[in-house]
Order: C-alpha cells, then sequence, then structure tokens
C-alpha cells in the first residue's frame, strides 16, 4: 500500500471513529458511480483502475463491484428485493439481484444511455428511464420496455423522481423543463419550464408534498404543493450549472447543493438562506454531493477528478475520503437486506 494511500485510509478511519459516538446504527450501503482518472487509487486499497460501481458498509473503505464502466449515472434500490439494485449506464438499464454478485443488462440496442432511474415503490414492477430521446418505462421489471413521452416537448431526459406517496406519479428532468404525469406517464404535463436541462428533482425525506430541483441556467427551484408548482429559491445565482441538489434526512431544516464552478452551498434554515461552504475543496468544480443517512451532520461532495472529500459538520471543514483522482456521478444510500 503506497504511503499516501495509508494516511488516507488511517484519516477515513479517524472521521468514521469520530463520528460513530453521534451515529446511530448504519442501516445503508453507501453505492458511488465512479468514472476513475488517471488509474485513481481507492484509499486503504490496492489500486485497481477500474470505473464502476463501488459499494461502501463501513464508510472507511469502498470496494468495487461492478458493473464495470466509465459512465454510470445512478444506481436505484429495488423496492421489491432487499438485495437488488438497478444502475443507470450507457449500455442501457443495469440490474444485480445479489447487491452486485451478478449484473444483467435489461434493455436492448435502442434504449441506451440512461441518465435517470426510479422504481416505483407503490408499484414495484415499475420503472422508469430517462433517455436522451424520451422516457423508457417497463412495467414488468425490465422485461420488456417503451417509449411514453406523450405532452413532452424536448425529449431528453436527464433525472427522475417517483413520488413515494402515489403509485404512477412520476417528475421528470427534461432538457426544456419538468414534466409531471400522475398516470405512470401515459400523458406529461410541463409544470416547470427552464431554458436548459432541469438536472436534478429531488423529494423531500420530511415532508412529500415538498420538491427540490436545480438546473443549468435556471437556478434551483423550490415546490411545496408536491411539484404543480415551482418558485424560485433566492439566493442561488443563475450564471452557473447547478448539478446536485439534496435534502438532510435526518435535519429538516437543512439542505445542500452543488455545481460546476459553484462550488458547495448548503442551507440551514430551509431554503431562506445560504452559505458558501467550498472552502477546503480542492475546486468549485463540484459533480456530485450527497448528505448521509446515518450519519448526523455528514456530507460527501465530488470535487472533478478529485479525491471525495466529506465534512462532518454539514461543510464547515472537508477532508479527502475515498479515491484520489476520480469523478463521481452519484452518490447512493440502499438500505441494507
Amino acid at each position: 500500500m503506497s504511503n499516501l494511500a495509508t494516511k488516507f485510509s488511517a484519516l477515513l478511519c479517524a472521521l468514521v471513529c469520530a463520528a460513530g459516538a453521534h451515529a446511530g446504527e448504519v442501516k445503508h450501503d453507501l453505492y458511488l458511480s465512479v468514472l476513475m482518472s488517471g488509474g485513481g487509487q481507492v484509499m486503504g486499497g490496492r489500486p485497481p483502475a477500474k470505473s464502476g460501481i463501488y459499494r461502501s458498509t463501513d464508510r472507511a473503505t469502498a470496494e468495487h463491484v461492478g458493473f464495470g464502466h466509465i459512465r454510470i449515472f445512478n444506481v436505484a434500490p429495488d423496492p421489491a428485493s432487499p438485495a437488488g439494485i438497478y444502475i443507470a449506464a450507457l449500455d442501457g438499464v443495469i440490474h444485480s439481484p445479489d447487491r452486485g454478485a451478478t449484473w444483467r443488462i435489461l434493455t436492448g440496442w435502442n434504449m441506451t444511455e440512461v441518465k435517470g432511474l426510479a422504481l416505483d415503490p407503490n408499484a414495484p414492477d415499475h420503472i422508469y428511464a430517462g433517455l436522451p430521446d424520451g422516457i423508457g418505462v417497463s412495467r414488468d421489471r425490465g422485461k420488456t420496455w417503451a417509449r411514453m413521452n406523450a405532452g413532452i416537448r424536448r425529449s431528453f431526459t436527464q433525472t427522475i423522481t417517483v413520488d413515494r406517496t402515489q403509485a404512477g406519479r412520476v417528475l421528470a428532468g427534461t432538457e426544456q423543463g419538468i414534466y409531471l404525469t400522475e398516470d405512470g406517464a401515459q400523458t406529461w404535463r410541463l409544470v416547470l419550464p427552464t431554458t436548459e436541462v432541469a438536472y436534478d428533482v429531488r423529494q423531500s425525506p420530511h415532508d412529500p408534498k415538498i420538491f427540490f430541483a436545480v438546473t443549468a441556467t435556471s437556478g434551483a427551484l423550490w415546490s411545496a404543493d408536491a411539484g404543480r408548482t415551482w418558485q424560485t429559491v433566492a439566493g442561488i445565482p443563475k450564471d452557473r450549472t447547478l448539478h446536485n441538489g439534496v435534502f438532510d434526512p435526518r435535519d429538516a431544516k437543512r439542505l445542500a447543493l452543488c455545481g460546476w464552478e459553484a462550488g458547495v452551498q448548503v442551507s440551514e434554515d430551509g431554503g431562506r438562506t445560504w452559505t458558501d461552504r467550498t472552502a477546503g475543496l480542492p475546486s468549485r468544480k463540484i459533480w456530485s454531493i450527497a448528505a448521509d443517512p446515518d450519519f448526523p451532520g455528514r456530507l460527501y461532495a465530488s470535487p472533478y477528478q478529485s479525491a471525495v472529500y466529506v465534512s462532518d459538520d454539514f461543510g464547515r471543514a472537508w477532508k479527502p475520503a475515498y479515491f484520489e483522482k476520480a469523478t463521481v456521478f452519484n452518490f447512493s444510500f440502499v438500505p441494507r437486506p
């Protein structure tokens, strides 16, 4: 093991031990969708030079579990199977029934470059996939697929969010706005026009009526009526591309977002005011951010082609954690089987 890897491993172990004093039981595995840069090194391990899906069960180490690919954009848990996960990748929608031990591509040659992916917890056979040319829908756990874009004027779809309160209710972030369906993608209607891509749409884990979205040129948006109407979030500029916005699962007042040259911005008063907490990170080009459901106040951030950084005080201080040089497209927390 290199001296750098040893130092980083010890550092992360110290972070985990310190956080353990105020963390409850670890109930989720952390999955990271990773593009390695220059044969990146895993903290505490040997240099694998592998892109794809990594899993951390202890928050101190991360192991490669496949699917080995340079572009994996999302990991979605299977609501019908505790060990099942689905991923969105350039190859299509890919499924593992056994936490990454085996994988199978579910879509064909005509349904690839999947960006967003979600399964309906109230109709667990139903899968929704965001594609460059529309929205792919399966109603039989991926055996068959159809494009269902009726009402969407520009079909490029970046993100998919299923409303956990109602079967068939889905929001899609597209090239020119956010669309809503309430009939399982039979029809879609525009609820928020944007001039460019809506990159991320999230439902609050605390109040299902609240949604949070970030965009390329329309700033950050907020909905308090389950995505039917939207308002601009004050204090967030529109001249930077925003990639990712998240709720803190443990604190209803805390939110965070990140973007290209936007750095990391956080709110601790429910989105009323925002503070820049990029200091301590190597770049303002932040690809993704996440809040850990098992560790209070913990944020993860992925600066472009750098280590993944961790903060245990909601962005006030940062330390490197996983990898040496990588880009993480998505952090996903999947309940343990």
